[in-house]
């Protein structure tokens, strides 16, 4: 297993080069960045210009939000500066966002749109890498026009990963069927991965015939003192109440106590929904253990399937350096 880091969003993108470097020098493989108040492509850039060897990825990059050809020249670039360590994670976010915070078209099917999406931006890296033709036609994109200007010059690392994440059933299937990785959402049980996700992974590599199957990633929350039950609650609180998302709950027979958090969350009463998640959903959506135990109780939850795991917990310089240590020692490699 490979231990990987995520930043804390809020972190100014002139402080992420010390910070890349503070990351490669505590252990970790790899660093992930969200698209939540920065761009995740510009701290990208910096974590691949300040560092040597860790992987540098986002977690995810908002893919309705762009076209297929933006996605593609960005990623190109990261992968020619990185020096082939950059990882494409993409990821749909929800109808509301997608149409009230960006002004882009919801699509009738997300799963398809994204199936496409992940076609062209290969399409054109094969053209631009290898001079493949470029003439896509499909339901969601008509690209037909080329020209050299245009066009990025070959690079020495082109294959460049793509992940992309989900929480149901479809968007693993997809996984399964097109992309190198599957950005498990935090927001998840092991039963709930074991009974709905992994099955639909591995039901899309059968139907795509692929004998490569797609890396896993478990992005894990943990709570080892009082602070973190507390922040850990607040946090799948506002995940359980997106409707998109009840089906979790609703595997676990809590259906009704999320459809009392959407009620909630459409109020803005932030305050009050952590107060229905119960001390079961949180021993049910997180790992509980010591700073010392953390390590062998993330092992024997994500072992058996997992290939990389995150913590939710983003690594900050200077606070828990011992922790981080340690847990990076005991994963990494394992």
């Amino acid at each position: 297993m490979q231990l990987d880091a995520f930043f804390d969003p809020a972190t100014q993108l002139s402080a992420i080069p010390d910070l890349a470097r503070q990351a490669e020098q505590i252990g970790f493989k790899g660093v992930w960045l969200a698209e939540t108040q920065h761009n995740p492509f510009l701290a990208a850039t910096l974590v691949a210009e300040q560092t040597k060897k860790i992987q540098v990825g986002t977690a995810i990059a908002v893919s309705f939000a762009r076209s297929p050809a933006i996605i593609a020249q960005t990623a190109f670039d990261l992968a020619q500066l990185s020096n082939g360590r950059f990882q494409l994670g993409l990821g749909t976010q929800v109808r509301g966002h997608i149409e009230r915070r960006f002004g882009m078209d919801w699509p009738d099917s997300p799963v398809e749109k994204l199936g496409e999406q992940i076609q062209l931006v290969r399409n054109f890296w094969n053209h631009w890498q290898l001079g493949a033709p470029l003439n896509h036609r499909g339901e969601y994109y008509k690209v037909t026009l080329t020209s050299p200007f245009f066009e990025p010059q070959p690079i020495a690392e082109p294959q460049i990963p793509i992940w992309i994440a989900g929480v149901n059933k479809g968007m693993a299937h997809l996984a399964g069927e097109q992309a190198d990785g599957f950005l498990v959402h935090p927001y998840h049980s092991r039963d709930y991965l074991q009974q709905n996700i992994l099955p639909a992974i591995k039901a899309g590599v059968q139907r795509a015939g692929r004998t490569d199957p797609p890396k896993i990633m478990v992005n894990a929350f943990v709570i080892t003192n009082d602070a973190e039950r507390e922040s850990v609650r607040k946090q799948i609180s506002f995940y359980a109440s997106t409707p998109s998302y009840h089906k979790v709950m609703r595997h676990h027979g809590w259906q009704a106590t999320a459809g009392k958090l959407a009620a909630l969350a459409a109020r803005k009463k932030w305050e009050e929904i952590a107060s229905l998640i119960s001390d079961e959903m949180l021993a049910t959506f997180s790992v509980m253990a010591t700073e010392k135990d953390l390590p062998e109780a993330l092992l024997q939850r994500y072992a058996s399937f997992a290939d990389r795991i995150t913590l939710y917990s983003p690594y900050i310089p200077g606070e828990r350096d011992s922790f981080w240590h340690h847990l990076s020692a005991q994963l990494n490699g394992v």
